[in-house]
């Protein structure tokens, strides 16, 4: 079986709980609802009563027949049933609605309590483990949860009336009583062995299903890659191979819950043959009167059937457990950045200080070591290297995107990790290389960073940036709606969108992340207008891809491996001749060669 739940490993961030551990914590989400919990044990208790006086009306009903036919009244008795009918269908209708709102409280709340634990995960957690596979647990796992909560309501109800019957037969007969209750342990230590591979296997079933999540929404997500490499069938190969071993994990899922019913109907037809068999040689001894004898027969499906379902309440009990689980697993997750106070944050002057910094993403892999640099208020310093020199790395720390190792990063001065995040981080304002626009109009992305700002500060900052211009290729102006992840825009287009965006929060430090490295010429120089408005009077870090953007920074920092090798002014760094002014060279020799076959085309 070991091939079948390959892959189906825990996340590095999954706990494992008691079962008690869990359920003590879920009780905690319906503290808030206690009274409404409260009403609904009443009509519960309400319900299994009528539920018990249908069998006790109709036997003593036929011990009247029996013995005193003259004075038997069926019509009082027609009326007394239909009367505890209704009444235990009133308090069952008003259980499913009071239960219904209550555990729908109880989902909301955790789901937001999963959402919001989504939301506040650092990005090195994002890195590590697939957005399918969190988005399960946000809404599959507290569904799950929802519905078990539900089966336990229902489960408790039929308990209940398991326990009061059970009283009442032994005022009946203490004897047949005993005979039923004889076989109540059997069944429950059957279901209760149950347990465990019950978890596991449930677990098993909840990983694969947030693993075929996680492989739907990257294959959506990367739709337009696959076509245009015409990799549709291989994508298809991926999935059905996923699938498949979804397959196998809810075929093993299934045997091992339907094979625990056949065990528990024999446990319960053993009991069955003793209570009738018992029933029969009680009554040739008139020890039980016929109406006894039918209230013992029925009441042993009202017993069994309860019993035999905490088997298939138990598989859906662990489904919520494992369910909650996960969901707790999401919410204990520990933050790799970790703040060591929460103080506000006054407005930033942008002096930026690396102070012998030590950090790398995984152990063994060094990304910055001994590293140091300061940057002035409101300076432009452009940053230069190869891929994988650390220059992003840079950007990620200051933002505070990741938990550095060693050393310090002071921002006007300050321990970074005193700050309020939050705050700090609005002070900030960041340009990608490839924006995330959100479904909506360009008007309200640019508005994103600042949510109050009415419409004509978004109408002239947009003005702002390039003059303008790119306003006109809009079809609808600042009213165009930019679609998915801003589908209906071109790259550049989305640029100037996140440009402004930047603009109207009006940060103290901007990072700009090879926000041109994939535009046109023309849209580039659009940018390069926007930037200028952009990065005046505020500290501001260019990651260059294309070099022609950084010609006119206060001080570029040439990037090795981490280290720096280079610092200066670009007249400085290309009249020293060395490793800028190599990558310089080559960048332009490539533009022209690029100019040239573009002429020739």
């Amino acid at each position: 079986m070991g091939f079948i739940m390959d892959g189906l490993d825990a996340e590095s961030y999954d706990r494992t709980y008691t079962d008690w551990a869990l359920v003590k914590r879920i009780l905690l989400y319906f503290k808030p609802h206690l009274w409404k919990m409260l009403a609904v044990a009443g009509v519960v208790f309400l319900s299994s009563l009528m539920d018990l006086l249908l069998p006790v009306v109709v036997s003593q009903s036929l011990d009247a027949l029996q013995f005193s036919p003259e004075t038997f009244d069926p019509i009082a008795t027609t009326v007394l049933l239909g009367a505890a009918a209704s009444m235990g269908w009133v308090a069952n209708l008003i259980r499913q609605w009071l239960s219904a709102e209550a555990v729908g409280d109880v989902t909301l709340d955790m789901r937001e309590d999963a959402f919001n634990a989504v939301t506040e995960r650092d990005m090195s957690f994002y890195d590590q483990y697939p957005t399918g596979k969190i988005v399960s647990r946000v809404l599959s796992d507290t569904q799950a949860f929802s519905e078990t909560v539900r089966l336990t309501i229902n489960l408790m109800s039929r308990l209940l009336l398991v326990v009061l019957l059970i009283i009442y037969l032994f005022t009946v007969n203490v004897n047949m009583t005993w005979i039923l209750i004889a076989i109540m342990p059997f069944i429950l230590y059957t279901a209760l062995k149950f347990r465990n591979v019950a978890r596991r296997t449930v677990t098993n079933s909840r990983r694969q299903l947030a693993t075929v999540n996680a492989h739907i929404q990257e294959s959506i997500s990367g739709i337009s890659v696959a076509k245009a490499f015409r990799r549709e069938q291989m994508i298809y190969d991926e999935f059905k191979a996923v699938n498949e071993q979804s397959y196998q994990v809810e075929k093993v899922n299934g045997f091992v819950f339907g094979s625990i019913f056949p065990i528990l109907i024999t446990i319960a037809g053993i009991g069955v043959a003793a209570v009738v068999y018992f029933g029969i040689r009680m009554a040739q001894l008139d020890v039980l009167t016929a109406g006894e004898w039918y209230l013992f027969i029925q009441g042993m499906g009202m017993i069994w059937f309860p019993l035999t379902s905490i088997a298939s309440f138990w598989s859906q009990f662990q489904l919520g457990l494992a369910a909650g689980e996960r969901v707790f697993g999401l919410l204990d997750a520990e933050a790799l950045v970790k703040q060591k106070a929460d103080e506000p944050v006054a407005p930033l002057l942008g002096e930026i200080e690396f102070v012998n910094m030590d950090f790398h993403y995984n152990i063994g892999e060094t990304v910055l070591q001994d590293f140091s640099l300061r940057i002035r208020p409101g300076e432009t310093l452009a940053l230069v290297g190869h891929t994988g020199s650390g220059k992003s790395s840079i950007a990620k720390l200051i933002n505070r995107f990741y938990e550095y190792q060693g050393g310090d990063l002071l921002i006007d001065g300050k321990d970074i990790r005193y700050f309020n995040l939050p705050s700090y981080r609005s002070q900030l304002g960041v340009v990608t290389q490839t924006p995330f626009l959100f479904d909506g109009t360009v008007m309200d992305n640019i508005r994103y960073g600042k949510p109050d700002a009415s419409d004509a500060e978004v109408i002239k900052i947009a003005h702002q940036v390039g003059r303008g211009d790119w306003l006109v290729s809009l079809q609808e102006g600042l009213n165009t709606q930019v679609g998915e992840r801003g589908g209906n825009l071109s790259m550049g287009q989305r640029q100037l969108v996140a440009i402004a965006r930047v603009l109207l929060q009006d940060p103290a430090i901007f990072i700009l992340d090879e926000a041109t490295a994939s535009v046109d010429p023309l849209t580039e120089t659009l940018i390069q207008e926007g930037l200028e408005a952009l990065l005046g009077n505020r500290t501001s870090i260019v990651i260059a891809h294309r070099l022609s953007t950084i010609q006119h920074a206060d001080r570029i920092i040439v990037l090795d491996h981490g280290e720096i090798i280079e610092f200066g002014t670009h007249d400085q760094l290309m009249a020293s001749g060395g490793h800028y002014a190599m990558l310089y060279d080559s960048y332009f020799r490539h533009q022209s060669l690029e100019y040239i076959e573009q002429l020739a085309g």
